[in-house]
Order: structure tokens, then sequence, then C-alpha cells
């Protein structure tokens, strides 16, 4: 009986050690926390083992474990790791939180790494040239082992109040770029305020969508216009002009001729750059059709061809190729962008979408690397049907100047990733739209009544003014608007009759008072007149509109209303605009707190936090 029970004991013993060795399979969806959305890319690690799985575009994964007693790691660009038991779990879904932590703060002495403010007029300066021009600023810390900051943005001279009477006319581009507002966010969220040629109030406006009507007739966008008063100055009015592009029809998309063209560069290394770039390359493939066809072509000491033109139907294929890439080199810019654009014209899909999509922290400083010299490059390359994106990464050798005029040149647009968020906006949630350009070289042009407007001054697109001749100019090259996008764009108004230290003291003209004799009626504020070309068309076409001058008093206007005035003014206030007058941080907090309806992902709410902690680093 002994021995029985002796041979018992020992069999139960067996029976729970394979229990715990015997190895299992875990299965699961990782999310983020707050969207909710899935995360794709996540590395999932058995501790101890070099045992690891990664999510799919679905955020679901698969690994096979040793026993009940192995942990779970799950690790992702932008957040915090995750650390799990398995113990008696076959299934284990994850919930991961963006990183809060903040890198340190230093003060830059003796402009040992400087931040570099360089006017567009001028040739780039040298320290001690730029010590003597007072555009060195304190610079911006860029995280453990990088030593210096040559960050550099254009001077932005902001637009001034022209009177109606003598000028009554204000043309300008459209600009659906949205990186100047997730740069200085960057830099808010890093416990600093933010230079104010960092800030350009239309990219700010236009990061946001807003709820405006679907276009109805033939016309690729709809048309939609208010008035009321500015909230930081009640005499003055405040026109909002706002532009809705038709959504894709997703059952008749043309196929997609893509070139990836990636920095790999010294610079590119660190945890913000290159891995946050390949996870982000990574969503965009699973957001595109197996038709569509990828290149990847990367750039440092010399360019080269990583992937050529391969269907997105073999997408482990070019996965594999960006999982391979590691940073190091200096930076040949120009050849990287020549052969790109030599690839995606020999892959040209015809009536297709061609681009391409460059990542890059900005620098360009070796070979072909003038500004001026990729911008007529690009100019050139654009008449082939070949588009360009530009999105940005990392922080401390970012060239943003730069950046904004080579997309310009390109029909193309320009973001800035500082986090894993914002690479789901743009490659997830924004890129496939994007690709899709329904009208290009989009032109505004408005005419002010001078019975009623006494001064008028457009809200930032400093850099997308034209002259009043370039409207009906169709050689002249404008800004794209992509399927389903918002363009918004405010004017401040000084009615007639009310005193304003912004107009000019000079005698009045003898030759120009004819508004009687045109019969001008004080019903109407403005017209305004867009021209536009097709995709594929060479001839613009003109839309007009005209604005009631209402009296509708800020409360009455739309969510859309209140929302990008709100945007504005926290926008004035980051530029210490000579305009912002009575602007508050809480007055900008409370309209934009009453303006939240169309808040699906969050954006808007975080504009909030990002109101709150200027405003209390605006007060110590």
């Amino acid at each position: 009986m002994k021995t029985m029970n002796h041979y018992l004991m020992l069999f139960v013993l067996m029976i729970m050690s394979a229990g715990l060795s015997a190895r299992q399979t875990i299965t699961g969806t990782v999310t983020d926390q707050i969207s909710g959305e899935a995360l794709p890319f996540v590395n999932v690690l058995e501790k101890g083992t070099k045992n690891m799985a990664t999510t799919d575009f679905d955020g679901k994964y698969s690994i096979e474990v040793e026993n009940n007693n192995s942990v779970l790691i799950f690790s992702f660009v932008g957040y915090e790791n995750v650390i799990i038991k398995v113990e008696n779990q076959k299934s284990i879904d994850v919930q991961m939180a963006a990183t809060t932590e903040l890198m340190d703060v230093v003060e830059i002495k003796e402009y040992e790494s400087p931040l570099i403010i360089r006017d567009k007029t001028a040739n780039r300066l040298s320290k001690s040239e730029m010590k003597t021009a007072g555009v060195v600023y304190q610079a911006y810390e860029v995280g453990p082992g990088v030593e210096h900051n040559t960050e550099e943005y254009d001077v932005i001279h902001e637009n001034k109040f022209h009177e109606a009477q003598n000028s009554p006319l204000s043309t300008f581009s459209i600009d659906v770029d949205a990186a100047s507002y997730s740069n200085i966010r960057r830099v808010i969220n890093y416990g600093q305020m933010p230079q104010k040629d960092m800030v350009r109030i239309e990219e700010m406006i236009n990061y946001f969508n807003y709820d405006y009507p679907q276009p109805t007739g033939d016309d690729p966008f709809s048309i939609n216009m208010e008035v009321s008063q500015a909230p930081w100055n009640s005499k003055h009015k405040l026109v909002h002009i706002g532009l809705q592009g038709k959504n894709l029809d997703y059952d008749d998309l043309k196929p997609s001729n893509l070139v990836f063209l990636i920095d790999v560069s010294g610079s590119m290394s660190d945890h913000n750059k290159l891995p946050l770039l390949k996870s982000s390359m990574k969503m965009l493939v699973g957001e595109l059709d197996e038709n569509d066809r990828v290149a990847i072509v990367v750039y440092a000491g010399a360019a080269g061809l990583v992937l050529p033109s391969t269907p997105v139907s073999e997408k482990e294929k070019i996965i594999a190729a960006l999982d391979q890439l590691s940073a190091g080199g200096s930076t040949a810019g120009g050849a990287g962008i020549k052969l790109a654009y030599k690839v995606a014209a020999q892959n040209l899909i015809e009536d297709g979408n061609n681009r391409v999509i460059l990542a890059t922290d900005g620098d360009f400083n070796v070979g072909e690397s003038s500004t001026a010299a990729m911008v007529e490059l690009i100019e050139k390359k654009r008449k082939q049907g070949i588009y360009l994106t530009i999105t940005g990464f990392g922080m401390g050798n970012y060239k943003d100047g730069r950046m904004e005029q080579i997309s310009n040149a390109g029909n193309g647009n320009y973001f800035y990733i500082d986090n894993i968020k914002e690479a789901e906006k743009v490659f997830v949630r924004e890129m496939r739209a994007t690709l899709f350009t329904i009208a290009k070289d989009v032109k505004i042009q408005v005419e002010f009544n001078p019975k009623v407007v006494q001064a008028y001054r457009l809200i930032g697109y400093e850099n997308r003014m034209l002259e009043d001749e370039d409207f009906n100019n169709d050689k002249k090259d404008a800004g794209e608007l992509g399927a389903g996008h918002t363009v918004t764009a405010l004017y401040e108004i000084i009615p007639v009759g009310v005193k304003s230290e912004f107009i000019r003291d000079i005698d009045p003209l003898k030759y120009q008072s004819v508004t009687e004799q045109l019969g001008l009626s004080n019903d109407e504020i403005l017209t305004v007149k867009f021209r536009y070309k097709k995709p594929d068309g060479d001839k613009s076409q003109l839309i007009v509109k005209t604005l009631e001058n209402s009296q509708t008093n800020i409360n009455e206007t739309s969510e859309n209303y209140r929302f990008s005035a709100a945007v504005a003014e926290f926008g004035m206030l980051l530029r210490d605009s000579e305009f912002k007058q009575n602007a508050s941080y809480n007055q900008a907090l409370q309209m934009a707190k009453g303006a939240m309806s169309n808040d699906e992902f969050g954006y808007r709410s975080e504009l909030i936090s990002m109101i709150r902690s200027c405003q209390m680093m605006a007060e110590k």
C-alpha cells in the first residue's frame, strides 16, 4: 500500500510538473488606452527569452510561451511598457498608455546649440553673424545623447491690416499642411513655450476637421461662410471661410504608385526618428490596397534603392525591407530626391496616384542641398504628375522652412510626426484621402466692400500670399485639396466708422472715392472668388459667392466658427502677435470648450490641454 501511494504521489507530481512546463499559446489584442484603436507592430516579448511576436494591423498577436510562469512584455515606440504574468490565461488583451515622460530642459549658453531663426530672404548666417543679428534663441533640449540643436525656422512677418478703399483685394493659395501644430505641441509637451516663428496659425486651424456639408453640385468642394464679432475685439468682425472636399468613393479607387524616400543618416538614429518612422510606414502599408505599389529609396552618405516597386500584395516583403533599415552617415538629400523621382517615373501609373513620400528630420547637408535647387527640381517633376508628401520626424536637427518650401513646390503636403498617435492620424486616418487629390492650384481672392469694411487682415497664410494678378494666371502654382479634406481661413475686419490704431493716418485719395457711383450695397460685406483645376486639367474653373453683412452674435454661430476662432486666438497668443488686442488664454479655452461635439479622436480635447499648459507657463 505504501508503495502504491508512493507511485501515486510521483504520478501527481509528474502531472503538475508537466502542467508547469507545457508550452501554451497566448492570443490577444493590443489597443490604445484612450482611443481604443488597435495598435499594430507592438512587440510582445517573453521575458528572459528571445521569443517574440508582433501585433498585426488589427492589433492582434499570438505567441507560444514556456509555461504559466512566463512573463510577457509589451513594448511600442511612444507608449509605456506593459508587463503581464501569464498564469492560467489563454487570452490576454492589453491597453497601452502613451508615454508622458518628459525630457530634461537645459539652458544653452554661448550659442553652442542654437535654435536658428532664418529669414527666407537672407543667406544662412554664421554663428557670429547670427549673434550680431539677434536671431539666435535658446534651444530646446532634444534628449539623451544629442549634443546640439540646429533647428531652423523661417521668420514669419505677420499680415497687416489693409484699407478696403485703397486695396480691396486679398489673394492667397489654400494650405492644408498641419506640421506647425504638431511641432508646437511637441515643444509645449516638453514644458516650454514655442518660439513664435514655429507658429503658423493657418496650420494650427487646419489641423482640425470641421463639420462642413458635402458638395452637392459638380464642383469638388462646398463653400461655407459666416461672420460675427471678433472674440478679442468686439468692435471688430471675424469672417470664417471654409471649404469641404468631396469624400472618396472607395468603390472606384485608382491604384497608387508610391516611393518611400527615407532618411537613414546618422541624425535619424534617435528613438523618435527612424524607429518611429518605420512604424509609421508600416501603418501606411496596412492601409493600402493589393493593387497599389511601393518602392523604398534611402539616402545617407549616398542614395540607394532598397526595394524596387513591389505590389502591396507582397506586404511581408515591404515590411521586411523597412525592418532592415538602420541609421548612419551624412545626408545626401538631393541625390535621394532625384533617385526617388526616377523610380516613381519608371513605374508611373497613368491616371493613377503617383507620389514620393519623403520622411526625414529635414537635414540636407551633402550634395545638392540648396533649397532653391531642390525646389526647382521638384517643380519640374510635378509636371510629370508625380506629387510629393513630406513627413518630418524628431527634433534637434529639424529644418522647418526648407521642408515647407519643398512640399509647396511638389503639389504636396507637409506633416510633422511627434509621436505614434500623430503617426496614426496622418498615416492611417488621413493618408488614404491625402493620396487622392480632387482639386489642384486652388486660389482664393476676396474683394471687400469699402462701404462696410474699413480695413481687413488675413490671419495666417503669410507664406501663401499671392499677387492679385496671380489669381487669373493658370500658370501660377497654388495649393491642392485632398479627398474629404477641409480648408479654413479667417479674416479680421474693422468696420467703417470704428477707430483703430491699426489704420494708417493718410490723407484721403482724390480719385478713389467712387463707391457711390458704383452703387455698392451695405448688405454685402465681401465677394469671394475661387479658382481650381481638376487633377488632370490645365485650365482653371471659377466659383463666385457673396457674404451678407450679418449681425449674428458669436454665441449663435456654428461650432466650426467658434472653434476655429479659439485656435486663432491661441495662435496669436503664442506668437505674441501685435494684433492680439484683448486675446486671453482663458477666453480661447472657454470658446474651445464650447465647441467640442466633433471630437471623435480627442484632438480638440488635446488642444484644451495645450491651452491650459501655456496659460500656466504664462502666469509663472
